[in-house]
């Protein structure tokens, strides 16, 4: 199978059980998306698949054949962060890491589409993406200073 990840091609064999989120991590060897409830609950292993978010353990990979995935590796421009990435450091707004992928994508998403969103809408949209480590607040908080900071997030 193919596919275009951050940009670069890659074509390897994919049994036909292989979820989109071990492809990236085992396949492509990019190890931002993580593993996490394999039932598309917790958000951990979102990607933009396509253009839009998605839960890679939901996928099989063989579905994505030909398609493009950008991972939470592609929002830094080298040493340069993203300033969705740049809230969040800023803000505190994560502790552990483990939702941050998922909280990250899901964030540029939205302020992609809604540049000025209010704090419900902030909420709605990171709904998919568990964190037990910071209640919310401070994520609420970055996506509306990224959102700021961005004007848009165009890149």
């Amino acid at each position: 199978m193919r596919l275009t990840v951050n940009g670069r091609e890659h074509e390897f064999d994919a049994d036909a059980r292989t979820l989109l989120v071990h492809a990236i991590r085992e396949r492509v060897g990019l190890t931002g998306t993580h593993v996490g409830c394999l039932t598309g609950d917790c958000g951990a292993c979102t990607v933009v698949l396509d253009g839009r978010t998605t839960k890679s353990c939901s996928v099989l990979a063989l579905t994505a054949d030909g398609g493009d995935v950008r991972t939470v590796e592609s929002l830094a421009d080298g040493e340069e962060l993203h300033p969705v990435q740049e809230a969040f450091w800023d803000g505190f707004a994560f502790q552990c890491g483990f939702c941050l992928p998922g909280m990250l994508l899901t964030a540029r998403e939205l302020i992609e589409s809604n540049p000025d969103p209010t704090d419900e809408e902030i909420l709605a949209a990171v709904n998919g993406n568990l964190c037990r480590c910071t209640g919310y607040n401070t994520i609420v908080t970055a996506v509306r200073e990224a959102a700021r900071r961005c004007g848009g997030c165009p890149r």
